[in-house]
């Protein structure tokens, strides 16, 4: 499938940031002498990276293989802009995007294998994103499209950039003020988990555009009736529904995960916590809580990449956010100005997912010494 793709176009020159560009074969986007180093280093980078019994040679080939990529973009960029005229946009196109998954899957792959610890992959997620800061702060890909149309609109992106982490990470933190002790009462009283517990999956079931539109005539007419209420900030469209919406959306993993953490303390740990005279809060501070830690912070993982892929969709009633991008190119047939919007969405999801991933290991072997 990789060497396929470089078959198929690897980048677009469009005469403007609207009309559709023509693709461009990865040889054709510079002089020989520059794509030929870039396409040899994704073609070994593809060879090493297919290496069934060595699992370090995969995981450098595939670096080496997304190293070529982005000598490929660096140098195509500007050699296709050169006398295209003063409108002209360049693109990665579907070559490039299936080479970059192909090689991040080789390499995902490769790591699976590895299996490095908690700390490893935290130095490895810091050192990847060192180096993308890097590229983009040194202007080498600036001249592809979508970076013009964040260059464009740099204060408005960094504005959607906190409203989008204050969506995901507000209403996280929101559904655990919430969700930690109604979980913790489920936990103690099995009526009440019989009772919420259904609520909150039926809540889950609830499409997500559909969610976000229930909350439109509910705090519109909170905004109306109590006073105050638009004073500070709740109204029908706008961050207040969207907020609300994930908060609920929320509540579920929160819950289920609190219950199945502290219900995963073994009965003996219970029986001598017990025995040496612990009140319900110590036992549950000092042994529930503990043991059940890894479980209870996996539902928060499952809250964090979830909020952060919803919060696009906040776009749509005025919540801000990357989505506002989104929906800005679907509605100007802009793509890259789709991508401003879509591509800090996959990255942050996939680093918050890696960072949740690494105290969730951390708390496991805490459980081991406790048990």
């Amino acid at each position: 499938m990789g060497g396929g793709a470089l078959l198929t176009p690897f980048m677009t020159l469009a005469a403007n940031r609207i009309v559709e560009g023509a693709g461009v074969a990865a040889w054709n986007i510079a002089p020989a002498s520059v794509t030929v180093p870039g396409i040899v280093a994704v073609l070994i980078g593809l060879t090493l990276g297919m290496s069934a019994n060595r699992t370090r040679l995969r995981l450098s080939g595939a670096v080496l293989g997304q190293a070529g990529l982005l000598w490929l973009l660096m140098q195509g960029a500007p050699a296709l802009l050169d006398g295209a005229g003063d409108y002209a946009r360049v693109s990665p196109a579907v070559g490039f995007w299936c080479l970059l998954v192909v090689l991040m899957l080789l390499m995902a792959d490769a790591l699976a294998a590895l299996r490095p610890g908690p700390l490893q992959r935290g130095a490895l997620l810091a050192v990847v994103l060192v180096v993308l800061g890097a590229v983009l702060w040194s202007g080498a890909l600036s001249d592809l499209s979508v970076l013009k149309e964040y260059a464009g609109r740099r204060d408005a992106f960094l504005s959607e950039c906190m409203r989008h982490l204050g969506l995901a990470f507000g209403s996280l933190a929101a559904a655990a003020v919430i969700g930690f002790p109604l979980g913790v009462l489920c936990h103690r009283r099995a009526q009440l988990r019989g009772a919420t517990l259904p609520v909150l999956s039926f809540l889950q079931t609830i499409p997500s555009l559909a969610m976000f539109g229930l909350m439109i005539p509910i705090l519109g007419w909170v905004g109306d009736t109590v006073p105050g209420a638009q004073a500070i900030g709740i109204a029908g469209i706008g961050f207040a529904p969207a907020f609300l919406a994930l908060v609920l959306y929320s509540l579920l993993p929160v819950v289920g995960n609190t219950v199945a953490g502290l219900a995963a303390a073994p009965a003996a740990a219970i029986e001598a916590a017990r025995g040496m005279g612990m009140t319900p809060g110590q036992r549950l501070l000092r042994v529930e809580f503990p043991l059940g830690l890894p479980i209870i912070l996996t539902g928060l993982r499952i809250v964090l990449v979830q909020n952060i892929g919803l919060a696009v969709i906040a776009g749509l009633i005025g919540g801000g956010g990357f989505g506002t991008f989104v929906f800005q190119g679907l509605n100007q047939t802009a793509t890259d100005l789709i991508l401003l919007g879509a591509l800090p969405t996959v990255a942050l999801a996939l680093a918050a997912a890696t960072v949740m991933d690494i105290l969730v290991d951390l708390a496991r072997p805490a459980r081991k010494e406790i048990s």
